[in-house]
């Protein structure tokens, strides 16, 4: 079933206070290049998905994963104040496998490519196995006939 109106406005304004927070507040080294995908509310606001991008290796994934754990009250107290809602969503970020996904598209179409322009060059030095036209057609009848 979709969000409602109510928790998808909620969660564009988490998306939007947290990746201000890493942007300004929140001085952790770890915290390189990390991007905010998305973020996503429960029915009942009580709990929030964040999903981030990082610029980087896995050494690097990881050391942001530990930077965002560590800074998890800061944002939730953050949000709080933000939000003036009676009880802030608990906070639980998640790596967003957009870039994986998009590299083995990228790697998939590469690969229909070169099929088709295998197939292309086939097509090209290709002949009719029968005639050209393989349909029957109708000949006029002699007259002399």
């Amino acid at each position: 079933m979709g969000q409602s109106h109510r928790s998808q406005k909620v969660a564009d304004r988490i998306k939007v206070v947290v990746a201000e927070l890493l942007e300004g507040k929140i001085k952790d080294p770890r915290l390189g290049f990390v991007t905010i995908t998305d973020a996503r509310v429960t029915g009942d606001l009580q709990n929030a998905s964040i999903f981030y991008t990082v610029l980087g290796d896995d050494a690097q994934r990881e050391a942001t994963a530990a930077g965002l754990e560590s800074a998890k009250g800061v944002i939730r107290a953050a949000l709080g104040k933000d939000l003036g809602m009676r009880l802030t969503p608990s906070v639980a970020f998640f790596l967003d496998g957009l870039p994986e996904n998009a590299q083995a598209l990228d790697s998939l179409l590469e690969t229909v490519h070169q099929r088709d322009a295998a197939v292309k060059a086939l097509r090209e030095s290709a002949s009719y196995a029968g005639e050209s036209d393989p349909y029957k057609v109708t000949r006029p009848k002699d007259p002399q006939e």
